[in-house]
């Protein structure tokens, strides 16, 4: 008997977008057509997208996801935090595949490997993996990478829990030496600020954009720790900020920002979202 894949289910499909397929592709094509990007002038490193639910933020992260339409990549890592509680610092996937309606999308096992091994080399932690795990911020990109890139990928899932520099230098610096040998496209995934009034989450959120887009995971990160700006994947953002960075990038483009109540009308508790490229210019 053939032994069926092992596939992780999705926990979020009819809840967070929908779990049709046809609904689905339609809806994230329209997100994708409907965004306007500037010129780039520039190789595409990495991008930063939010990741609350399709009908929230699907607007602003159609916004970085376009730099990339009809693009082919071997590699996608998806650097994400974990919003539950777990003992881990580091989180991968111990499944082979994620599931969404539109399908599978692969996870490059040599990848997660080559990245554990290094991190274990350089910090004595790895990446742990976990099975059936319900977060919703690695999953929510995958729509629109299988729609907007031309060609399969294979995935390197991350999910991240502490916010130590030292971890996230060590995980930026193993993402570098894996990228450096594959055709590859880094995507950190974080929402801004949460549940503040607009005028509060637009201050907050400003702050942390000015440090995105001056390129500093260190001021991401400062950012974060001084309440000065907000990013539930700030972690997320700097590991690829240094990735990137080692890759050889050296701008950032911000290219949308939105809140829930934009799309809801209710502006009295709301969640920033972000979308931003990082690109490697001449």
């Amino acid at each position: 008997m053939t032994e069926l894949p092992n596939l992780r289910p999705s926990p979020i499909a009819g809840l967070w977008y929908s779990g049709d397929r046809e609904v689905l592709s339609k809806q994230v094509d329209d997100y994708l057509a409907s965004a306007q990007i500037p010129q780039l002038n520039g190789e595409v490193v990495a991008l930063i997208a939010p990741h609350a639910g399709l009908k929230f933020s699907g607007r602003t992260a159609a916004h970085a996801f376009r730099a990339v339409m009809g693009k082919s990549y071997d590699l996608v890592a998806v650097v994400a935090p974990f919003h539950a509680f777990h003992p881990a610092t580091m989180i991968t996937s111990a499944h082979q595949a994620y599931s969404n309606p539109i399908g599978p999308v692969w996870i490059d096992q040599e990848a997660v490997s080559e990245v554990d091994r290094q991190l274990r080399q350089n910090i004595y932690q790895g990446l742990t993996p976990i099975a059936n795990d319900g977060e919703h911020s690695l999953e929510i990109e995958l729509p629109f990478l299988q729609r907007a890139l031309a060609d399969p990928f294979k995935l390197l899932p991350i999910m991240l829990r502490g916010r130590s520099s030292q971890v996230i230098k060590a995980l930026g610096q193993s993402l570098k030496d894996v990228f450096s040998k594959r055709r590859g496209l880094l995507v950190a995934s974080t929402d801004l600020s949460h549940f503040y009034p607009q005028p509060v989450a637009d201050t907050l959120d400003n702050e942390m954009l000015n440090q995105i887009q001056a390129f500093s995971p260190e001021g991401v990160l400062n950012a974060e720790r001084t309440g000065t700006g907000f990013a539930c994947g700030s972690a997320a953002v700097a590991a690829v900020m240094w990735a990137a960075r080692e890759l050889g990038a050296n701008a950032v483009e911000l290219v949308h920002h939105s809140t829930s109540g934009d799309e809801s009308g209710d502006y009295n508790s709301v969640v920033g979202y972000g979308a931003a490229i990082i690109l490697k210019r001449p």
